[in-house]
């Protein structure tokens, strides 16, 4: 039996898998990871199933101590890591040695970074996942995050130590670039033209309350057309929301499972990852495309997941 033990927990540390999902008619919403593309490649790396529970770190990462051998990959955002002073490469296996540590520092490009250990975290699962939702307190580790002390244990190791890493076309494809791409909401024609266009055309900044419940947005305000009142209904992933003063807000992983603002746009599948990366202050736009074509790019998306030049060895 193998632990990590946590010497610093960074800004906010948490377990996560590929959540629980199914159980939004009862209220719980999926958490899980913010960016499941890279904890999922994360897990390809170290030879573990893709919903193996990791660790997710946000803007500052921590300090991990290993006892034991382990062999590790980080993904997601640069947190400049490095293991005993030697620098560890993003999207790369690496072995650790027993007694080494790893230290992150705070993060030089997006919000999060995962770090995938062989045998995955071992943590009581909750609803069929090992997900931390942090304003619930449920799943994870003791439902919280991470605190200096904590010592994680990690399931067993299946396979001896294989340097794999994330081909380099398949990074490329996967790097944030543009807009955010949005499908028209439920109550898009509740807002006049000229919010539609302002909507389409406006930069937004991601504002400091932004969590993994939802990314509050500041920008010009986008006003709708009358005073309907809006029978509460349910939420989905990526749904943006317009609160009547105008902000919108991009509901997330740890969102509230229904909701009575008008939804002008919902971000497509294929851009969940994104905005697990985006920091406050971050400008962001939006492009709208059609069902057909967010269908495409997140079939494109998990085509590229599962071609062969996924992994390098």
């Amino acid at each position: 039996m193998s632990f990590i033990h946590v010497q610093a927990p960074g800004l906010l540390t948490t377990v996560q898998d590929l959540g629980r999902e199914g159980f939004g008619p009862l209220g719980v919403s999926p958490s899980g990871a913010a960016d499941p593309i890279s904890l999922r490649l994360g897990n390809r790396l170290v030879a573990n199933s893709e919903s193996a529970a990791g660790l997710e770190m946000t803007l500052l990462g921590g300090t991990f101590h290993f006892p034991e051998a382990a062999v590790v990959a980080l993904t997601g955002s640069d947190f400049g890591a490095s293991i005993d002073d030697a620098t560890v490469e993003l999207w790369t296996s690496v072995e650790v040695r027993p007694g080494q540590t790893l230290r992150l520092g705070a993060t030089r490009s997006g919000a999060r970074c995962y770090l995938c250990v062989q045998g995955g975290i071992v943590v009581p699962s909750f609803l069929g996942s090992a997900s931390t939702h942090i304003l619930s307190r449920i799943g994870g580790f003791e439902g919280r995050p991470l605190r200096k002390g904590d010592v994680l244990e990690i399931g067993s190791a299946t396979k001896s130590y294989r340097k794999r890493t994330i081909g380099p076309r398949v990074r490329d494809c996967l790097s944030p670039r543009g807009a955010l791409r949005v499908t028209r909401g439920p109550q898009w024609d509740w807002f006049p033209e000229s919010s539609q266009r302002a909507f389409d055309a406006a930069a937004f900044r991601v504002g400091e309350e932004s969590n993994r419940m939802g990314l509050r947005l500041e920008g010009a305000p986008i006003l709708r057309a009358g005073a309907e009142q809006m029978i509460t209904e349910g939420v989905s992933l990526g749904a943006v929301q317009v609160p009547p003063e105008g902000l919108p807000i991009i509901i997330f992983v740890e969102q509230q499972t229904t909701g009575g603002y008008p939804i002008i746009a919902n971000v497509i599948c294929a851009d969940f990852r994104r905005i697990g990366q985006l920091r406050p202050r971050d400008e962001i736009r939006f492009e709208q495309i059609e069902l057909e074509t967010a269908r495409s790019l997140l079939i494109e998306q998990e085509k590229l997941l599962a071609s062969e030049e996924l992994i390098l060895e």
